[in-house]
């Protein structure tokens, strides 16, 4: 199953010292144990830490599911849009999570000037998948999840085909 399209890997995507994306090895893209969170975007934009303190997200692929991409190829898609906040970014890290994806178009609130979620995330080395799509197909159960992008020096994002495979 398809599930998306584009994420910021390396932290060159943020950080002018960070790797880029010939710099990052393919097994941080592919073959990672998924989890997905449900998180209504009609219940409120914010995505908090509420909703992953309880949960194993140590070497996982944390994928939060909105319903967002109904907007998808409307202009409402690039308005508010649901996010993860800086405090939900944090557990997350020091969680161990190894990849944090969202079905909008930017992991962090986008009407401020900051992006702590991809600060935090990016220079720990947590990859961030945004626009992702059809998260609502992830069923309750076991998959894996695999985002490759092509190996590309001086690039920090860059569009991929991202799905997840059933367990068998």
């Amino acid at each position: 199953r398809v599930i998306g399209w584009r994420l910021p890997a390396g932290d060159f995507h943020r950080y002018a010292d960070g790797a880029d994306l010939s710099q990052v090895g393919v097994e941080r893209f592919t073959d990672l144990p998924g989890l997905t969170v449900h998180a209504d975007h009609r219940q409120g934009l914010e995505v908090g830490i509420d909703l992953f303190k309880g949960r194993d997200v140590k070497g996982k692929a944390v994928l939060v599911h909105t319903g967002w991409d109904e907007n998808w190829d409307t202009g409402r898609y690039f308005e508010a849009h649901p996010f993860i906040t800086e405090e939900a970014a944090l557990y997350l890290r020091d969680a161990g999570v190894r990849l944090v994806g969202i079905d909008s178009m930017n992991i962090d609130d986008t009407r401020g000037g900051t992006r702590p979620v991809h600060s935090a995330l990016l220079r720990a080395g947590v990859i961030i998948a945004e626009h992702l799509c059809n998260l609502g197909q992830l069923e309750e159960r076991d998959y894996t999840f695999h985002a490759v992008p092509p190996r590309f020096k001086g690039v920090g994002t860059f569009p991929v085909r991202a799905y997840a495979r059933f367990d068998q």
